[in-house]
Protein backbone atom coordinates (compact mmCIF):
# COMPACT_ATOMS: atom_id res chain seq x y z
CA UNK A 1 0.00 0.00 0.00
CA UNK A 2 2.91 2.36 0.75
CA UNK A 3 4.07 2.14 -2.86
CA UNK A 4 0.64 3.17 -4.13
CA UNK A 5 0.22 5.97 -1.61
CA UNK A 6 3.64 7.39 -2.42
CA UNK A 7 2.89 7.34 -6.14
CA UNK A 8 -0.55 8.89 -5.67
CA UNK A 9 0.42 11.59 -3.18
CA UNK A 10 4.05 12.53 -3.91
CA UNK A 11 6.51 12.96 -6.73
CA UNK A 12 9.34 10.97 -5.11
CA UNK A 13 11.09 8.15 -6.93
CA UNK A 14 9.74 5.01 -5.28
CA UNK A 15 12.28 2.24 -4.73
CA UNK A 16 10.77 -0.96 -3.33
CA UNK A 17 12.51 -4.16 -2.27
CA UNK A 18 11.66 -7.79 -2.92
CA UNK A 19 13.67 -10.96 -3.42
CA UNK A 20 11.56 -13.21 -5.66
CA UNK A 21 10.66 -12.59 -9.30
CA UNK A 22 6.93 -12.74 -8.47
CA UNK A 23 7.21 -10.21 -5.63
CA UNK A 24 9.47 -7.95 -7.70
CA UNK A 25 6.82 -7.94 -10.42
CA UNK A 26 4.14 -7.30 -7.79
CA UNK A 27 5.99 -4.19 -6.54
CA UNK A 28 6.52 -2.90 -10.08
CA UNK A 29 2.83 -3.47 -10.85
CA UNK A 30 1.88 -1.44 -7.77
CA UNK A 31 3.93 1.45 -9.14
CA UNK A 32 7.50 1.20 -7.85
CA UNK A 33 9.94 2.96 -10.18
CA UNK A 34 12.69 0.52 -9.17
CA UNK A 35 12.66 -2.78 -7.28
CA UNK A 36 15.82 -3.88 -5.47
CA UNK A 37 16.68 -7.27 -4.01
CA UNK A 38 16.48 -6.99 -0.22
CA UNK A 39 18.48 -10.20 0.20
CA UNK A 40 21.50 -8.23 -1.04
CA UNK A 41 23.12 -5.02 0.22
CA UNK A 42 20.93 -2.10 -0.82
CA UNK A 43 23.51 0.70 -1.12
CA UNK A 44 25.35 -0.79 -4.14
CA UNK A 45 22.02 -1.41 -5.87
CA UNK A 46 20.92 2.19 -5.29
CA UNK A 47 24.32 3.44 -6.52
CA UNK A 48 23.81 1.48 -9.76
CA UNK A 49 20.60 3.44 -10.38
CA UNK A 50 22.61 6.65 -10.64
CA UNK A 51 19.99 8.75 -8.85
CA UNK A 52 21.98 9.72 -5.75
CA UNK A 53 21.45 8.84 -2.13
CA UNK A 54 17.81 8.63 -1.07
CA UNK A 55 16.54 11.35 1.21
CA UNK A 56 13.79 9.12 2.58
CA UNK A 57 13.53 5.48 3.61
CA UNK A 58 10.29 3.90 4.78
CA UNK A 59 10.71 0.44 6.27
CA UNK A 60 7.89 -2.00 6.94
CA UNK A 61 9.92 -5.01 8.11
CA UNK A 62 13.24 -5.91 9.72
CA UNK A 63 14.28 -2.31 10.29
CA UNK A 64 16.58 -3.23 13.16
CA UNK A 65 18.30 -5.97 11.18
CA UNK A 66 18.74 -3.68 8.19
CA UNK A 67 19.81 -0.61 10.15
CA UNK A 68 23.41 -0.60 8.88
CA UNK A 69 22.29 -0.83 5.25
CA UNK A 70 19.66 1.88 5.76
CA UNK A 71 22.22 4.16 7.38
CA UNK A 72 24.69 3.60 4.57
CA UNK A 73 22.27 4.43 1.80
CA UNK A 74 20.39 7.36 3.37
CA UNK A 75 21.64 10.84 2.50
CA UNK A 76 22.83 13.08 5.35
CA UNK A 77 19.84 14.84 6.94
CA UNK A 78 17.59 12.15 5.48
CA UNK A 79 14.40 10.85 7.00
CA UNK A 80 13.78 7.30 8.19
CA UNK A 81 10.21 6.15 8.78
CA UNK A 82 9.33 2.71 10.07
CA UNK A 83 6.25 0.80 11.20
CA UNK A 84 7.66 -2.49 12.42
CA UNK A 85 8.75 -1.66 16.01
CA UNK A 86 12.34 -2.97 15.85
CA UNK A 87 13.62 -4.37 19.14
CA UNK A 88 16.86 -2.44 18.75
CA UNK A 89 17.45 0.78 16.89
CA UNK A 90 20.69 2.59 17.66
CA UNK A 91 19.74 6.24 17.59
CA UNK A 92 23.35 7.46 17.88
CA UNK A 93 24.18 5.95 14.50
CA UNK A 94 21.39 7.96 12.87
CA UNK A 95 22.40 11.09 14.74
CA UNK A 96 25.88 10.94 13.19
CA UNK A 97 24.28 11.73 9.79
CA UNK A 98 21.53 13.94 11.31
CA UNK A 99 18.88 11.53 10.09
CA UNK A 100 15.40 12.15 11.48
CA UNK A 101 13.49 9.14 12.79
CA UNK A 102 9.75 8.76 12.25
CA UNK A 103 8.17 5.79 14.01
CA UNK A 104 4.65 5.35 12.72
CA UNK A 105 1.58 3.53 13.95
CA UNK A 106 -1.62 4.01 11.97
CA UNK A 107 -3.73 3.49 15.09
CA UNK A 108 -1.78 5.76 17.45
CA UNK A 109 -4.27 8.65 17.32
CA UNK A 110 -7.23 6.50 18.31
CA UNK A 111 -5.33 4.37 20.85
CA UNK A 112 -3.88 7.37 22.64
CA UNK A 113 -6.81 9.72 21.95
CA UNK A 114 -4.46 12.43 20.74
CA UNK A 115 -5.66 16.00 20.31
CA UNK A 116 -5.78 15.46 16.55
CA UNK A 117 -7.67 12.14 16.64
CA UNK A 118 -10.21 13.51 14.13
CA UNK A 119 -7.38 13.68 11.56
CA UNK A 120 -7.60 9.88 11.28
CA UNK A 121 -11.07 10.24 9.77
CA UNK A 122 -9.74 12.78 7.26
CA UNK A 123 -6.93 10.41 6.27
CA UNK A 124 -9.42 7.59 5.74
CA UNK A 125 -11.67 9.90 3.70
CA UNK A 126 -8.75 10.80 1.44
CA UNK A 127 -7.84 7.14 1.01
CA UNK A 128 -11.46 6.43 0.09
CA UNK A 129 -11.25 9.11 -2.61
CA UNK A 130 -8.07 7.51 -3.99
CA UNK A 131 -9.78 4.11 -4.07
CA UNK A 132 -12.87 5.55 -5.76
CA UNK A 133 -10.66 7.30 -8.33
CA UNK A 134 -8.81 4.03 -9.07
CA UNK A 135 -5.48 5.47 -7.90
CA UNK A 136 -4.96 2.78 -5.26
CA UNK A 137 -6.27 -0.74 -5.03
CA UNK A 138 -6.39 -3.53 -2.51
CA UNK A 139 -3.27 -5.59 -1.90
CA UNK A 140 -5.38 -8.58 -0.82
CA UNK A 141 -4.44 -11.51 -3.03
CA UNK A 142 -6.25 -14.41 -1.37
CA UNK A 143 -8.60 -15.56 1.37
CA UNK A 144 -7.28 -18.65 3.17
CA UNK A 145 -10.71 -19.68 4.46
CA UNK A 146 -12.35 -19.38 7.84
CA UNK A 147 -10.44 -18.27 10.89
CA UNK A 148 -10.08 -21.54 12.78
CA UNK A 149 -7.53 -23.83 14.39
CA UNK A 150 -6.67 -25.47 11.05
CA UNK A 151 -6.22 -22.29 9.00
CA UNK A 152 -4.31 -20.19 11.55
CA UNK A 153 -1.18 -22.40 11.37
CA UNK A 154 -1.46 -22.34 7.57
CA UNK A 155 -1.49 -18.54 7.65
CA UNK A 156 1.53 -18.47 9.98
CA UNK A 157 3.46 -20.88 7.76
CA UNK A 158 2.80 -18.66 4.76
CA UNK A 159 4.00 -15.57 6.62
CA UNK A 160 7.10 -17.35 7.93
CA UNK A 161 7.95 -18.80 4.51
CA UNK A 162 8.69 -15.37 3.09
CA UNK A 163 6.91 -16.36 -0.13
CA UNK A 164 3.60 -14.55 0.35
CA UNK A 165 2.62 -12.09 -2.37
CA UNK A 166 0.42 -9.25 -1.23
CA UNK A 167 -1.87 -9.70 1.73
CA UNK A 168 -4.15 -12.58 2.60
CA UNK A 169 -7.10 -12.85 4.89
CA UNK A 170 -9.12 -15.22 7.03
CA UNK A 171 -12.92 -14.95 7.15
CA UNK A 172 -15.53 -15.24 9.84
CA UNK A 173 -13.95 -13.37 12.75
CA UNK A 174 -16.51 -11.52 14.79
CA UNK A 175 -15.81 -9.44 17.87
CA UNK A 176 -17.58 -10.54 21.02
CA UNK A 177 -19.32 -7.83 23.09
Amino acid sequence: MAIQLLRALTNVTVIATASQPVTKAWCANLGAHHVLDHSQALSPQVAELGIGDPGYVFSTARSGERQADILELLAPQGRFGYVDCPEELHVQAFQAKCISLYPEDPFMRSWLQTIDVAEQGEILRQIGELVDAGKIRTTLTSILGAINAANLPQAHRLIESGTAVGKFGLEGFTAQP
